[in-house]
């Protein structure tokens, strides 16, 4: 009941702070946070499981328990942790906490509130990585949207609630016609479901898969479903040309919620096509879609580091960061491989955490001189040397410096992706390499013109030392960060355990 209890202290957290006196509110959530935080860490530590969820692996903390029926198929409350899920869960919580305390000093109304969404999210994303029936995970994946539509739109910036709509038009439409997909692949099952359990499905459509529905051919309903799928989760990833709602989310939200939005929601869309379109379906289904997923891949890793480039606000060049990222993760999916498929979820983790480190610093930054435009300051280093210290090694991080956990990450996709089988894997993984001198181009230049150079500032702030409870965090995250490079298999010993029967089944490319 291990799962049970990281989501009830989180909802239960979520409904005694939104009832708190505002001036507890930040200091209470944070105690409260750290109960799954804990037992999170303490989950990763006792973790037994082998193999993958929905292949028949033998799971952690399992629990299944007949929940309703829906017409002849069974909804269950059905939960449990392999080596893909476990590390996004620990992340979830971590990220969870130190975000709360990098709130403290930005949201000074409505504390209750804001600390009370959090918690809110931090239940509904832990049931996002541990649900293991379609319905229960779906509830998960919906509920997820409303407690960030609020903080973006209630506590963002001057064009919140623009940003706001935008973000949950966009996911809410991609989730609806993932929704539907997922139905009709159930439906074109027949007889062989009488559950919406994950393993079954899967189970299901790699033995013989679906018989059709509606006039429409097994195979073709298959391919329909796959491609129906990967668009319902490109938007939440984002990937070019599904991107467009991330910058503004990013830029209008207030700085826990960036750290969130890019350190796990956006993890929720490479989970799920890790989980859905490549473990579910088979080889044969996959196959004709790999090379045009790839040129995806490339086009986002290559044009949301070339809009970065193109801009002067420190959270736009952070946010289409994350889309370049993004593109790696789903290159090493497309590649099948150990190294690959591996390697991609290895960067779910590492981004999570870089992505985290670099809000937080920009949001220290932002607090201090009331402006994110690389225009507006220069010298930050005399004024702010531990904050901007942290920033420059976070960006050291998203170039992928050796020892730092980035390195690792792109290491293992572009080992994995190169050594592909499908055709154009070698150019594919040689133009995504490139996207990192594009990277390290915008980086330095952003860092030479803000943190460099003498001190200047056009707001009338007087800019000091940030407070510990600011730097606090970004310290955590920098120590994960090096130790994931110094040490890898922390946490991709159980991710290749995880990943290996996928390619054992499907036949690894």
């Amino acid at each position: 009941m291990m799962i049970e209890m990281l989501i009830a202290v989180a909802l239960l957290g979520a409904a005694v702070v939104f009832v708190a006196p505002n001036r507890y509110a930040g200091k209470l959530a944070f105690l409260i946070s750290l109960v799954p935080a804990t037992l999170s860490l303490w989950m990763y530590t006792a973790f037994d499981g082998s193999g993958n969820a929905l292949l028949g692996g033998d799971l952690a903390y399992e629990t299944q328990l007949e929940w309703l029926t829906f017409g002849d198929y069974a909804i269950s409350w059905f939960v449990g942790l392999d080596g893909i899920s476990l590390p996004l869960v620990v992340l979830t919580t971590i990220l969870t906490t130190l975000a709360i305390v990098s709130s403290w000093t930005p949201i000074d109304e409505r504390e209750s509130q804001f600390y009370g969404l959090v918690l809110f999210i931090e239940a509904n994303l832990i049931g996002v990585f541990a649900a293991l029936d379609f319905f229960v995970w779906f509830i998960f994946w919906e509920a997820v949207l409303i407690p960030m539509y609020l903080l973006i739109g209630v506590w963002g910036g001057p064009r919140r609630k623009y940003a706001a709509i935008k973000f949950f038009v966009y996911t809410n439409v991609a989730s609806l016609v993932m929704f539907g997909a997922f139905i009709a692949l159930v439906f074109g099952l027949g007889d062989a479901v009488t559950s919406f359990a994950l393993p079954e499905v899967t189970a299901a459509m790699l033995d013989g898969g679906p018989e059709g529905l509606f006039g429409v051919g097994g195979t073709t309903l298959a391919s329909i479903v796959f491609v129906a799928m990967f668009l319902g989760f490109a938007v939440k990833v984002p990937v070019v040309p599904f991107h467009t709602w991330l910058p503004d989310a990013h830029v209008e939200a207030p700085t826990p919620a960036s750290v969130l939005l890019a350190g796990v929601l956006l993890k929720m869309g490479t989970y799920a096509l890790l989980r859905f379109n490549f473990t579910m379906f088979p080889h044969e289904v996959v196959e004709p879609f790999l090379v045009p997923i790839g040129v995806v891949a490339v086009v986002s890793v290559i044009y949301g580091a070339m809009l970065a480039l193109a801009q002067t606000d420190l959270k736009r060049i952070v946010a289409y960061s994350s889309v370049s990222s993004m593109g790696y993760v789903i290159l090493g999916l497309i590649a099948l491989t150990q190294f690959g498929v591996g390697g991609a979820t290895f960067q779910m983790v590492s981004h999570g955490l870089i992505s985290g480190l670099m809000f937080m610093a920009v949001g220290v930054i932002y607090n201090a001189t009331h402006t994110r435009m690389v225009t507006d300051m220069s010298g930050m280093a005399d004024r702010m040397p531990v904050a901007v210290g942290i920033l420059i090694a976070g960006s050291f991080g998203y170039m992928g410096l050796p020892l730092m956990s980035g390195f690792a990450a792109e290491y293992f996709i572009f080992f994995g992706a190169f050594g592909a089988a499908f055709d154009y894997a070698p150019l594919f993984t040689a133009l995504a390499m490139f996207g990192i001198v594009i990277v390290a181009g915008y980086l330095l230049f952003a860092m030479q013109r803000a943190v460099f150079g003498p001190y200047s500032l056009e707001t009338d702030y007087e800019v000091t030392r940030a407070p510990l409870h600011d730097i606090a965090p970004m310290f955590v995250l920098l120590g994960l960060i090096i130790a994931l490079g110094v040490a890898p298999d922390l946490i991709f010993e159980m991710i290749t355990d995880a990943v290996d029967p996928i390619l054992e089944n499907g036949g690894e490319l």
